[in-house]
């Protein structure tokens, strides 16, 4: 019902309507991030949208693509707290992970998967913003509010919350639009 009433559409507001679902489903993560609603949180930290939808992006596109995706949402994220240090960074190693693992056919498509891609990208991202921070320690001297020692010790316990709460609402973010681009990828071919 969906396909044929949407297939007759033009094709320039099939285009639209997807960039429109795709940039809004951007848009719901950015502002979810300083969200927590009751069981979204642990230990002070709350699950990684962006993060989920960079994974939920990457795993059917190419490596350009996936980077080029993390980037820009690290640098969104960036916006809307401290640019330093840079989360385009880590966003964007995650990109290219995950597109990196599709295309080694490394992964399935299911909830299991999806979720221990969503977990293991999370400690990558966690442990490439460490050791930014523990350079940044180094390079001011080592001030008392980021003494390398600290930084690492907040580390374990931000990367395993972080992982764990992303991990599972990770399929919130990635069935829906993983859905919704496959749909529209089937009305572009046919």
């Amino acid at each position: 019902m969906f396909n044929h009433r949407v297939a007759s559409w033009h094709p320039g507001i099939l285009t639209l309507l997807n960039w429109a679902v795709t940039v809004g489903s951007v848009l719901f993560c950015l502002l979810m991030l300083p969200t927590r609603f009751l069981g979204m949180e642990l230990l002070g930290i709350g699950p990684n949208w962006l993060l989920i939808w960079v994974v939920a992006w990457s795993v059917k596109r190419s490596v350009w693509e996936g980077i080029f995706a993390g980037i820009v949402l690290g640098l969104l994220q960036d916006a809307m707290t401290s640019p330093d240090p840079t989360h385009a960074i880590t966003l964007g190693c995650v990109g290219f992970l995950t597109s990196v693992l599709k295309k080694q056919r490394f992964i399935q498509e299911d909830f299991i998967s999806i979720a221990l891609i969503v977990f293991v990208m999370a400690v990558v991202a966690e442990t490439i913003f460490g050791l930014q921070l523990s350079l940044m320690a180094n390079d001011y001297g080592g001030s008392s509010l980021r003494k390398v020692e600290y930084i690492w010790a907040y580390y374990q316990r931000g990367a395993l919350a972080s992982a764990i709460l992303s991990s599972l609402w990770a399929p919130v973010i990635y069935f829906p639009l993983n859905l919704w681009w496959q749909k529209m990828k089937l009305l572009e071919q046919g």
